[in-house]
This record gives structure tokens, sequence and C-alpha cells, in this order.
């Protein structure tokens, strides 16, 4: 991150580029995912070496893999109930997924897929998806009757109906936007503090003292931002397990 021609481009490092060079720009092949693939290599690895020594006394790669596996599994049980293990590894996935893409981003050179409303909106559809069928498989026709709370009084059908399927239909929308707003607004700040340390580091002899307090700003917001990509990471595993939640039990 620099200071470009003395102004401030917090934006272009959400630009897309090719990757692998001609062949990747053959098949349209961006850093954003090799960046996806590079998290899906890393969560592999961590996973299959962590759990490879099944050790009673884990070493540090195998209590890495069950600490995750615990966590995630505590989410979807507290959220579902016990019924809800057969929905922990797509639970999982999107967790470790989505975790590790807004981590990668805070490293020199790498890019944050999740900051793409393309990407995130993709994989809230996909959980959209995913909970309709659950429920749609489960219970059949009897999944309408959740647009219309049981015991209501039939002449509100016409207000509660369309506000519930507006409700259900808004999900995969502030489900994705959350996750990318939260992404570039950290990603915009860590650029803005950084070009302001390069723009009073370059003013002479004052310059570096002046760039020490947007230098401390920026340490600052990397651990924020750390702490972002975790929460994140964990309203998005939460919010699917509490809707996979509505799918099972219907309310």
């Amino acid at each position: 991150m620099a200071a470009e021609g003395k102004t401030i481009d917090a934006l272009s490092q959400f630009e897309l580029t090719h990757a692998l060079g001609p062949i990747g720009a053959a098949v349209n092949f961006t850093q954003s995912n090799a960046h996806m693939l590079l998290a899906v290599v890393i969560i592999t690895a961590i996973m299959m070496w962590g759990m490879a020594p099944r050790a009673i006394v884990p070493g540090r790669f195998q209590a890495v893999a069950e600490t995750f596996y615990e966590f995630v599994e505590n989410l979807v049980v507290g959220q579902i109930g016990h019924e809800g293990k057969r929905y922990f590894p797509f639970v999982f996935a999107l967790f470790m997924f989505v975790l590790f893409g807004n981590v990668l981003g805070l490293f020199p050179f790498a890019f944050t897929y999740t900051s793409h409303i393309a990407v995130t909106f993709g994989l809230a559809f996909l959980v959209f998806v995913v909970i309709t069928a659950v429920a749609l498989a489960l219970h059949g026709k009897k999944f309408f009757g959740y647009f219309f709370p049981e015991g209501a009084p039939l002449w509100l059908a016409p207000i509660i109906v369309p506000v519930e399927v507006v409700s259900y239909l808004s999900r995969p929308i502030s489900l994705s936007v959350r996750l990318f707003a939260n992404m570039v607004a950290g990603h915009v700040l860590l650029k803005v503090f950084a070009t302001f340390v390069v723009l009073l580091g370059g003013l002479g002899v004052v310059g570096p003292f002046l760039a020490v307090l947007p230098l401390s700003v920026n340490v600052l917001l990397v651990g924020f931002e750390l702490l972002v990509a975790f929460l994140q990471a964990y309203v998005f595993a939460i919010l699917t397990s509490i809707y996979l939640h509505d799918a099972v039990h219907l309310h």
C-alpha cells in the first residue's frame, strides 16, 4: 500500500487482475480465485495434518484442528439441536472458508476475496438454497405454513404473508452485505492510514515523527481487523445455523 501520486487510492486494492499469466487470462482466473484455492489448501492441510496423529494429548496442529471442530460443532448443536449434527460439515466449511478469506487478506500482497459482493452473495445464496431445500425435504407443503404463523387471524394474511416472504427472501442479501461491507470498510481504513504514513514520512526531517501516529493507528487497526475477521465468520456461521434451525423446526 502506497501513496499513488500523493493521493489516497483506497479502492484499487479491490480490483481484480489475472493470475497465472496468459493461462489465467485465457480462463479469467483472477487473484481472488487463487486465494480461494489457497484458503482451501490451508484448511485441508490444517485438518488432515492436525488430526492425523489422533493423539490423546494433542500437539499444536491437532489442538488447532480440534479447537475449530469443537467450536463450530458447539455452535451448530447449540442452535439447531442434536439433529443439527448432520448439517455440521456444511456450516464448518462455510465458517472456515469465510474465516481464512478474511484473515488471508491481512497479509502483504494478499487479496481478501470476501471483500467482493459476488463472493459473499454466492455464499449467502448457497445458504438460502440449502435451507429451503432442507425445509421442503423435511416438511413438504407444510413449509409454506412458515409464512403464516399458526393461530394468526386469517384476515391478517394479506399483511403477514408478504412481510414474511420479503423477510425470507432478504436473508441472502443481508447475510452477504454484512460480510462484504465489514471487509471493505476495514481494508479501506487500513490503506488510508498506511497512505498517511507514506505521505507524512516524506515531509523531510519531521516526517518520520509525524508518521508515528498513523502508523500506531494502523497497528491497532490490524489487531481490530483480526477480531472482525473472526467475528464476521462467526456471525455468518451462526446465522446459517439459525436459518437451519428454522428450516428443521419451522419456527
